[in-house]
This record gives structure tokens, sequence and C-alpha cells, in this order.
């Protein structure tokens, strides 16, 4: 079984477009003949307006061609002077990945969202215990998934889709872009921290003061945060409070006192209750 990655037919049309580019061929045909599909098949991705999950991986695989590019055109020059990153080609690759489905690749998703329960990658894409079981009983390769996971979270797409090479080795290897810097990414689950890969940031968005930046993901709001900093001043800081962790605004009060407020919550205390773990120099938040 396999899932789609693309779903406009608009869409559906340039990525094909790149893929063809990146492979070096001109057709259709020249394309189902590397990959050892009919080329009926290619077609009727652009018909259902949709390309499999599968077809994307292994095009980067064989290529070297960038994930983010191939499924949305953008950063274009990144698809330059890559190498690829796996030693089998066209239809050894194509099954070698489609062979690798089922528990092990689920493994590696949860693995690569630093999760330990299927309930949390449930939760955080929308998707049904019983469908992720499916995956495991049937065998099944969730390409839209891996396709997912790996522009979410920076890993390798090669350990990720086939359990081979490092989990972070193509993260290490790819070309730097100009002006763009990669921090450590964490999720912010149920009062508790969880690595979630890394994330690329414009430089100008990260201060010079900045000594460890850290981007944390809390659902509907995201925060940039300095886990360098962590003597309570005024602000907004990630606290930890009796072991569960949130971001809250945090006011000095005479008498070495502080005002605690966020969400629903808003208590004075002392600040030896509260263990700051960073300060929160920006809040990103998206439009309603």
């Amino acid at each position: 079984m396999r899932e789609d990655a693309t779903n406009n037919n608009t869409s559906v049309g340039a990525v094909i477009e790149r893929v063809l580019s990146s492979y070096g061929v001109g057709t259709q045909k020249e394309l189902s003949e590397i990959l050892g599909i009919a080329p009926n098949n290619i077609s009727s991705w652009q018909q259902r307006g949709s390309v499999p999950g599968y077809v994307i991986i292994n095009c980067a695989l064989t290529t070297g061609a960038d994930l983010a590019w191939l499924m949305t055109g953008e950063l274009a020059n990144s698809k330059v002077n890559r190498k690829p990153a796996s030693s089998a080609q066209g239809k050894a690759l194509y099954d070698r990945v489609l062979a690798s489905g089922g528990k092990g690749v689920l493994r590696r998703i949860l693995d690569a969202y630093g999760f330990n329960l299927q309930k949390e990658l449930g939760d955080l894409l929308g998707i049904s215990s019983g469908t992720m079981s499916t995956w495991v009983r049937r065998n099944y390769f969730p390409g839209d998934i891996v396709v997912t996971c790996a522009l979410d979270t920076g890993v390798s797409l090669l350990w990720l889709a086939t359990g081979q090479g490092e989990m972070w080795g193509d993260a290490a290897s790819a070309v730097p872009v100009s002006g763009v810097r990669t921090i450590p990414k964490y999720r912010l689950l149920a009062g508790q921290l969880k690595e979630g890969g890394q994330w690329s940031a414009d430089c100008s968005l990260i201060p010079d003061g900045v000594a460890q930046p850290a981007y944390v993901d809390g659902g509907r709001v995201s925060w940039l945060v300095d886990l360098a900093v962590t003597h309570i001043a005024n602000g907004r800081w990630l606290v930890d409070i009796d072991g569960n962790l949130d971001v809250y605004d945090i006011a000095r009060l005479p008498g070495n006192q502080v005002r605690v407020s966020g969400g629903n919550v808003d208590f004075q205390c002392s600040p030896d209750a509260l263990k700051a773990l960073g300060m929160v120099w920006l809040t990103l938040t998206p439009q309603a």
C-alpha cells in the first residue's frame, strides 16, 4: 500500500516536472523506465491530482535533489551540487523503500519526532491509532507521512525511509543556505519538552546576544527561547513548575515575589518555587 504526497492538480504537474528534471530526463516514458513502472501510472498521477510519496522519496535519495524543492519548488538552488544519498538507484531503491514499511518505519517516525507513543504522533498529525495499526499489520509504507516527517524534523531521509545510515546524516552534510541558521527544535506536549529535530530560520530572527537559541513548538503558539538564560527577570519565560513545563509571563514584585500569568493561570509566589529553563525573546502565532 502507498500514500500520496501531493493533492492538487496544478502542483502535481510542477512536481512531476521537477522529478523529471532531477533525473535528467524529458519524458514520462523515460521516468517510468527508471522507476520500473508502467507509463500510464505516471499519467494517472496527474488525473487524480496526487504524486505518491514513495516517488518523491526515491527521487530525493537517488538524485540528491532537495526534498523541500521537489515538493514546493522553493529553494531551487539547493538541488545543485548535491550527491545521491543512496548507493542503490532506480528500481532497486524503489523496491527497498517499499519493503521498509510497517513497524520499522513507524518506529523511525516516532524517533524522529521524539515520541514514545503512537498517540503522540496521532495527535500531532491527526492520524487515528487504527490507521497506524494498519501500517504495521499490512507492512504499509506511508509515503506522505515520511515526507512530512523529513521536512518537519530535518532527519536523514535515507535513514527515515530505509533505516540505513545515521539519523542526522543528511542534515549534517546538507549544503548550508546563506543567511539561514539551524537551531534545535522541541515540542511542548503535556507539560514536557520532546526533541523534534531542527528548525531553520533567517539569521535576523536570532539576535547576536542569544547564546543557546531553541524553537519550542506549543501547537497553536511557538516561541524562540534562549536556553542559556535562567535567572528570572521581567518577561516571558519557559518555566518548570513542579515538573510541568509551560511558557508564562513573569513580573518581579517587592519582597522577593513574582507574579506568574499565562493561559488560565495567574498567581503570586517566591521565585524559588519556579525553575526557569529559558527566556523567550520572540512569540510566533499563526494568522487567524
